[in-house]
């Protein structure tokens, strides 16, 4: 059931989204919807099956269509291949993700699983993180969560937050305050070198996404100290 307008202020969310539009129906309904239409179609369905209705969905304007065709194809997780990371890329690429929430659903159910299965891939986010499309960008840090989280791509997660420091975009900022907050779950001491290290060269947006899950006193020791200049150096 939609829910009335009043009740969602959908430009407080999604500032600068073009037109995109809204049903105004909730999560949990658009993935119960997904699910249905994959147990319908799963005996006669192939991942590229999935990959062509996902491809027409993903261009629609209404942000719940985009959600259903993303959460469709993610029932096909187990069939992924690395030849489906071209397409999710299109999707970024040419706006058709088009706002922060698609992006990071493309991110966390599509593209982070993919990587985790076939970490070879994983480099090619260091071209992403310069990519001229903000939603490629983000997604250079947002899709390799998964897999910094797991402690086996720090070395590749601390070089795109430093590809992307100078990024003035504001998307691009939080997303990765966002990866390298969960870099620091793998490794916490080696979050807090970095961040004293590059302070003065890491946007403090970036800088208070990143060190939230540091103690009270910690994050005012660290947004002290990575003020002022300073040379920037690696994470190690």
């Amino acid at each position: 059931m939609a829910r009335r307008s009043a009740h969602f202020d959908a430009s407080r969310y999604f500032r600068g989204a073009g037109d995109l539009g809204f049903y105004n129906v909730g999560t949990g309904p658009m993935r119960a919807l997904s699910k249905d239409i994959y147990r319908v179609h799963r005996d006669t369905w192939s991942v590229d099956d999935a990959l062509a209705f996902a491809n027409i969905l993903i261009r629609d304007r209404y942000l719940e269509v985009k959600s259903v065709g993303v959460e469709v194809m993610a029932c096909y997780r187990r069939d992924f291949s690395p030849k489906l990371l071209p397409a999710w890329k299109r999707w970024l690429a040419r706006n058709y993700s088009s706002n922060w929430a698609t992006t990071d659903s493309i991110c966390g159910s599509l593209i982070g699983p993919l990587l985790v299965n076939h970490p070879t891939l994983l480099t090619r986010m260091r071209a992403w993180s310069r990519d001229r499309n903000m939603w490629v960008r983000r997604a250079s840090a947002v899709a390799v969560i998964p897999s910094v989280r797991r402690g086996v791509a720090l070395d590749l997660g601390y070089a795109i937050a430093r590809a992307l420091h100078d990024d003035r975009e504001d998307l691009i900022q939080k997303a990765v305050g966002w990866m390298l907050r969960e870099a620091g779950k793998a490794d916490s001491l080696r979050l807090e070198r970095y961040l004293r290290a590059n302070g003065p060269l890491i946007p403090r947006t970036t800088l208070r996404y990143a060190i939230e899950r540091f103690s009270s006193t910690k994050r005012s020791e660290l947004l002290e100290v990575t003020k002022g200049p300073r040379r920037a150096e690696d994470g190690r």
